[in-house]
C-alpha cells in the first residue's frame, strides 16, 4: 500500500454539474412539437422550457401552425392507444 504524501483538498462549495438545456439551436425552429396543452399556457406565463414527446426542450415563442409537425413527435403520439391517426 502506498502512503499518500499530499493532503486531501476539500471544498465547502457544491457545484451543480447537470447540463443546462440547449435552447439556442436545433430543429425546434423547423417543426411544431407535441406537448400537453396545459403546459403551453404554463410555459407562456412562467417562461419555463417544455419537453416535447420527441425529447426536444425549448421555450415556445412562435405560432406552431406555421410549421410542419415534428415527424418523431407524430410517430410517438400515434403509437399511443386511442390516438387518432394523421393528427
Amino acid at each position: 500500500m502506498t502512503e499518500r504524501t499530499e493532503p486531501l483538498q476539500h471544498s465547502d462549495t457544491l457545484t451543480d454539474e447537470r447540463p443546462a438545456p440547449d435552447l439556442s439551436h436545433g430543429d425546434h425552429e423547423r417543426f411544431a412539437h407535441y406537448v400537453r396543452k396545459d403546459k403551453i399556457v404554463e410555459s407562456a406565463v412562467t417562461g419555463e422550457p417544455l419537453t416535447a414527446l420527441c425529447g426536444k426542450v425549448w421555450v415556445p415563442s412562435r405560432d406552431p401552425s406555421r410549421f410542419p409537425v415534428c415527424p418523431e413527435c407524430r410517430d410517438i403520439y400515434e403509437s399511443f392507444d386511442g390516438a387518432p391517426e394523421g393528427e
